[in-house]
């Protein structure tokens, strides 16, 4: 949904810097939170996560959580989904409730004067959600509208193949919004079942920037969030990486061929993951001047884009690319990320490369603070990625003190040119699955 005015004020609330004084508080209840006070403007954003996510779909029941996720605004208590949105807007206040494969995020943004009834209102999404027969049917109709355009979406689809062979039956295997047969077939109690299953105390994470202080704080957290489940569904097992290198061609009738590639990747808590993201960053960031970059588009000229990422998700480390390409070309320009992996791996990178990947790095990463809701989204994910509370301070010097050994030394144990494996969805010409 649009922020409101309130919301458009975040930019605004504190000065661009990385060096964030973070209070680690806890509420008289237990529930554990960072916050960053800035009391310059009477408003304040509030991030909420609680791992599981997709994941914790029961069997049978794929798209529970996400469906039940689009439904925590469609009434809760006794407002009806349309008395909700009165009362939210009419407190100015913006809330959004997002399923992942990981986690249920939550956001709220509100106005200190509204404070109270803001964090009540809230309180009843997360807490009494009606799961109206309409709503349900109205929520159900939109995830089978995005079913069916994600069904036409050759981006979409490379993704979702790559998944399934990837991770096979564990949940990263299959699309977090369910099929169009398992969110017809959802039931309400399904639904209910999802809710006890995926909010609960035993798997929150919480961050607050604004005008808010540590003691407020912690009596607003028992308030909203005191009465849900002491515990939700166990987690799902580690992941299996399944797929071996090569190329799977999905027949599909487009003139740009989707291409999603991958292999394992490393863990956020690994000692050589800066220099891993270092590397990543000269061999793919998305950038232009990055190695795939340069070479598949600059130079050749055979796609718009062309981009790799470290992927670590709890249960599993990719690590993954993805670019389109004509179908007439798209196998030179397989080749060229294959060849760019070999060449990274054996030899490392430049000098020249690592100072002016540095030299980004460092210096970008503090515009990231630019205000009360990208500061709370940043403590919230560093939470969740065990990071310790003066990260903020730290960071740019872990990347500072990567070294061209460093990065030569992971990229030889990190890429592997011969797992690399390529999906393509189009009509690619001269290329065909190999497995």
């Amino acid at each position: 949904m649009m922020l409101r005015l309130a919301a458009a004020l975040i930019l605004f609330a504190l000065p661009v810097r990385a060096d964030v004084q973070i209070q680690d508080v806890t509420s008289p209840g237990g529930i554990h939170a960072w916050l960053v006070e800035s009391h310059e403007l009477p408003f304040t954003a509030l991030e909420i996560r609680f791992r599981g996510g997709t994941s914790l779909d029961a069997e049978g029941a794929r798209g529970a959580v996400n469906l039940m996720t689009g439904l925590l605004e469609e009434g809760a208590g006794a407002l009806d989904a349309q008395g909700f949105a009165r009362a939210r807007d009419g407190l100015a206040a913006s809330f959004s409730f997002r399923p992942s494969t990981d986690a249920v995020a939550v956001s709220a943004r509100f106005l200190t004067e509204n404070r109270d009834e803001a964090v009540d209102l809230l309180r009843l999404a997360l807490v009494e959600p009606r799961f109206d027969a309409d709503a349900i049917d109205r929520v159900r109709g939109q995830v089978l509208s995005g079913l069916a355009s994600d069904a036409k979406d050759p981006s979409h689809i490379s993704g979702q193949v790559f998944d399934a062979q990837a991770f096979g039956d564990h949940p990263y295997g299959s699309d977090g919004s369910g099929t169009p047969e398992s969110v017809q077939g959802l039931t309400r109690e399904q639904v209910v079942a999802a809710h006890r299953a995926a909010l609960a105390r035993d798997r929150i994470y919480v961050a607050a920037a604004g005008d808010i202080d540590a003691e407020s704080l912690g009596l607003l957290l028992d308030r909203l969030l005191g009465d849900l489940p002491a515990q939700g569904a166990p987690m799902p097992p580690r992941a299996e990486w399944k797929l071996d290198g090569g190329v799977t061609v999905v027949d599909f009738p487009t003139p740009q061929a989707s291409v999603r590639f991958g292999q394992t990747g490393i863990k956020r808590d690994d000692p050589d993951f800066f220099p891993a993201y270092v590397l990543n960053e000269i061999l793919g960031g998305g950038r232009f001047g990055s190695r795939l970059m340069t070479e598949v588009r600059e130079k050749r000229g055979l796609t718009y884009g062309i981009g790799s990422y470290l992927l670590p998700m709890d249960h599993a480390e990719t690590m993954m690319g993805a670019f389109a390409s004509s179908n007439a070309t798209v196998g030179q320009a397989i080749d060229l990320v294959r060849e760019e992996w070999r060449r990274t791996a054996a030899e490392g990178v430049t000098a020249e490369e690592l100072e002016a990947t540095k030299t980004y790095l460092t210096g970008s990463y503090p515009l990231r603070f630019d205000g009360n809701g990208p500061i709370a989204s940043i403590l919230v994910g560093m939470q969740m990625e065990g990071l310790p509370i003066d990260y903020p301070v730290t960071r740019n010097e872990k990347i500072e003190a990567v070294t061209l050994e460093d990065v030569k030394r992971v990229a030889q144990g990190l890429l592997k040119p011969e797992a690399l494996h390529f999906v393509v969805v189009g009509q690619p010409e001269g290329v065909a699955s190999d497995g």
